[in-house]
């Protein structure tokens, strides 16, 4: 089965004319079976959070959950937890309402752009695995490193052997902090693709303003760029059961219209979506 979807459902706005903020997931729900939960990244979520989403979705619909950023490294500032396992133990008991519903697709994992190809951050990898050995994880890098001709076959093979679920990339290829599309899932079950446009110039544009985020998914597939990954998706649904996508081009609002073409153009029907009803008053 092919699942689409955006990542987060809180900016696209295309979906939501006459819509108030508060019925913002469960009108998503009446357009995509997946959701890619963003804020997780920022902050552990709490169960009642996630407990309301899993009521405003229908049964069959299912959550990315990015994991929490201190848990790949992205932190900077000071932990609000008192250890990493106290960390783990609330990122992990924030995903249990989830579990319960039969809503969790998966959590993702993906690292930043400096974390390369080192001893001690395939060590960290290892870490992570085993504190999410519970859950199917998804794995996505941002240093080309990993996916270099010297390291590409030892790379996927370790995340066969870890039961990593392989997060298939779609980005302009702008150096270092940009990973190839590699075609080859190492979960039977499941695999991820997260289509984060093709914004060569911005991709690695400043990043000390606040709007840096704005130009880096600042992109519109078109229709030539869908027609070649309808043709991927196709490829990788001979190798695994079930394939998650997400755009993540929302800088512009392209994503939600992206998404609504590729699953017009593979004739995609999902039967237990969310009735769309306009909320008038």
């Amino acid at each position: 089965m092919i699942y689409i979807g955006l990542t987060g459902w809180g900016d696209h706005h295309s979906l939501y004319e006459g819509i108030k903020p508060h019925q913002k997931l469960e009108t998503y729900a009446g357009y995509f079976p997946i959701v890619e939960l963003d804020s997780s990244f920022y902050a552990v979520q709490s169960q009642a959070s996630m407990e309301k989403w899993i009521k405003e979705t229908p049964d069959s619909f299912q959550f990315i959950v990015k994991a929490y950023q201190d848990i790949t490294g992205h932190t900077r500032n000071e932990s609000p937890f008192s250890s990493r396992e106290e960390m783990y133990q609330a990122f992990t008991a924030s995903l249990e309402p989830l579990i319960k519903a039969n809503k969790l697709a998966m959590v993702l994992c993906q690292f930043p752009p400096w974390f390369d190809v080192q001893s001690k951050h395939v060590q960290v990898l290892r870490y992570v695995r085993e504190k999410l050995r519970d859950y199917p994880t998804a794995l996505e890098f941002r240093h080309q490193s990993w996916f270099s001709s010297q390291y590409k076959e030892k790379t996927l093979q370790y995340m066969c052997n870890d039961n990593w679920i392989h997060s298939i990339c779609d980005e302009p290829q702008a150096g270092e902090g940009s990973v190839p599309t590699i075609l080859e899932p190492t979960v039977k079950e499941k695999t991820l693709v997260r289509l984060h446009g093709r914004n060569r110039h911005g991709w690695n544009g400043p990043r000390n303003g606040e709007n840096w985020r704005e130009v880096r998914y600042l992109y519109d597939y078109n229709k030539q760029e869908l027609r070649e990954w309808e043709a991927n998706l196709v490829q990788l649904a001979q190798e695994v059961e079930n394939i998650y996508v997400v755009f993540n081009n929302n800088s512009g609002g392209h994503a939600a219209g992206n998404a609504r073409t590729l699953i017009q153009d593979m004739n995609i029907v999902y039967e237990d979506l969310a009735s769309r009803q306009l909320d008038l008053f």
